[in-house]
């Protein structure tokens, strides 16, 4: 029960940081929004460790109720967007989706990571360097700097999971996950990618 107070208040601990950088003008553009992403999906990646299964799905309801409520009257600033987006609400879907199938707490780590990590520092390397290789994909802005950097991120993560899981991944494996990742992270927009990639690193994960 300590632990899940505590994962709650080091998630709305992070939302209230990003809003007071918001506020104060550290986070501009993707920024407010990438922060948060990295951090708390980052640390929700190893919520299996000190949490249950059965709290990890307690913890996704509440935060989509959150994520509904704190977005229809705009609370937080700094992940707010112009565009037409449902990330948020993907982001705290997958969560309780994961922790309803039958996968070990290392693939949930390594597929939340994915969403986490690889789609975060994709976005934020994309508009830091991908104003010069843009490209479109279903009428969404994409550009090859980010999705280089997804690629780069997402088969370290693979790598990782390799390294430490007992039966390790081929590198073709490694290959085709990062590759499939990064064409979902294309192809899901309005945020969907929030939920096709995590699922398919898992999938894949569990069935390698």
């Amino acid at each position: 029960m300590i632990a899940l107070f505590l994962s709650v208040l080091a998630v709305f601990a992070i939302l209230l940081l990003s809003e007071v950088g918001w506020r104060k003008g550290w986070f501009v553009n993707e920024l407010g929004r990438k922060f948060v992403h990295i951090t708390v999906g980052s640390f929700v990646a190893f919520w299996p460790f000190f949490l249950s299964w059965g709290q990890i799905r307690f913890l996704s309801a509440a935060f989509l109720i959150v994520v509904i409520i704190t977005t229809y009257f705009n609370v937080f600033h700094a992940i707010s967007v112009q565009r037409p987006t449902y990330g948020e609400f993907f982001f705290a879907a997958i969560v309780g989706i994961l922790a309803c199938l039958s996968i070990s707490k290392s693939v949930y780590t390594a597929a939340i990571l994915q969403m986490s990590l690889a789609d975060g520092l994709a976005a934020v390397v994309g508009v830091r360097y991908g104003r010069d290789n843009k490209y479109h994909v279903l009428g969404h802005i994409k550009s090859l700097a980010g999705t280089f950097a997804f690629l780069a991120t997402s088969s370290l993560i693979l790598a990782g999971y390799s390294i430490f899981s007992v039966a390790g991944l081929p590198v073709g494996a490694i290959l085709i996950g990062a590759s499939g990742a990064a064409a979902l992270e294309n192809l899901g927009v309005m945020g969907l990618d929030n939920l096709l990639v995590p699922l398919f690193i898992a999938l894949l994960l569990t069935h390698v």
